[in-house]
């Protein structure tokens, strides 16, 4: 596996490649979700017979997408470790560069996601997080000339960005959503869940069972209702109590909402009764770490 910093130095390698990559953008600080991400970009990069292509992980700490007062500057960056990591799952390149080579002037050319998306949910409470996230993963994109990529659905809100970016901008890449891998106790993996105390991750799992509770709601009223009459409401007040309950328990929350899956809106009554594919969001902060998660419907 080799490890590159400079953009020339990458795109020289990757021009003796046979096929095009397949790439997996991260932040590093790697843990088993992001693994997992790695390993079914092997699988689809192997499916070209001897014309494979090879995998292609950046690690990029992207400053456009953290707001002023989150937590840019104790992001861990653990740039040996990460490697071995992703060699042992099968990764050929990292591609490491360092912000002055990323952003060699300052990126007055950014790109913006439609008003709709970047403001609600993430977006609502991390003002121009999607505007960073879409201008490096453009941009990395440009670098890397991937026929496919693949991001968690962890991050569901961004994978859903990232899909309608590619999509209006006609971008030749295909975009593969991985699964949220979690701990035997529930807790969907994230770089951020170091940040918790002992008795902090202890708690944490409350978040996931929020969402358990949700979607169990959820399904008894849609086997329950005759019609959509007053379902609606019924949403909104078992939302309110997943909150409430995280609430009591010394978490703030900021959102647990049902949304589409298709465009993260909130379902009509009648697609809530009915067959709707819908995703249950939810983010909220214990002690000093904000978390997120997400369960499908």
């Amino acid at each position: 596996m080799k490890i590159i910093h400079t953009i020339d130095q990458l795109r020289a390698a990757l021009a003796a490649a046979p096929a095009a990559p397949v790439f997996v953008p991260t932040m590093g600080n790697l843990h088993e979700g992001h693994l997992a991400l790695i390993r079914q970009a092997r699988v689809l990069a192997d499916q070209g017979g001897a014309d494979r292509s090879p995998v292609v992980a950046s690690i990029f700490v992207n400053r456009l997408q953290f707001g002023p007062n989150e937590d840019f500057d104790r992001y861990p960056r653990t740039l040996a470790r990460d490697a071995q990591l992703l060699e042992g799952a099968g990764c050929d390149i990292v591609f490491a560069p360092d912000e002055a080579e990323l952003y060699p002037e300052p990126q007055g050319y950014t790109l913006h996601p439609p008003e709709a998306m970047a403001t609600l949910l993430e977006g609502e409470f991390r003002p121009g997080f999607f505007t960073g996230v879409c201008t490096v993963v453009a941009k990395l994109f440009n670098i890397v000339q991937p026929r496919a990529a693949v991001f968690g659905k962890k991050d569901y809100q961004q994978l859903m960005v990232i899909k309608g970016m590619v999509r209006q901008m006609a971008l030749p890449i295909e975009i593969h959503g991985g699964e949220t891998l979690r701990a035997d106790d529930g807790l969907a993996l994230s770089s951020r869940n170091g940040y918790l105390t002992a008795d902090e991750r202890a708690e944490a799992v409350q978040l996931s069972q929020a969402l358990q509770q949700v979607r169990g709601a959820l399904l008894a009223w849609r086997a329950g209702s005759a019609s959509a009459s007053g379902v609606a409401p019924s949403i909104a007040a078992i939302e309110t109590m997943a909150s409430e309950a995280l609430r009591q328990r010394a978490w703030l929350p900021d959102y647990v909402s049902v949304r589409r899956q298709r465009d993260l809106l909130p379902p009509t009554a009648e697609q809530a009764a009915g067959a709707e594919p819908l995703v249950i969001v939810a983010a909220a902060k214990l002690g000093k770490t904000r978390l997120i998660d997400n369960l499908e419907v």
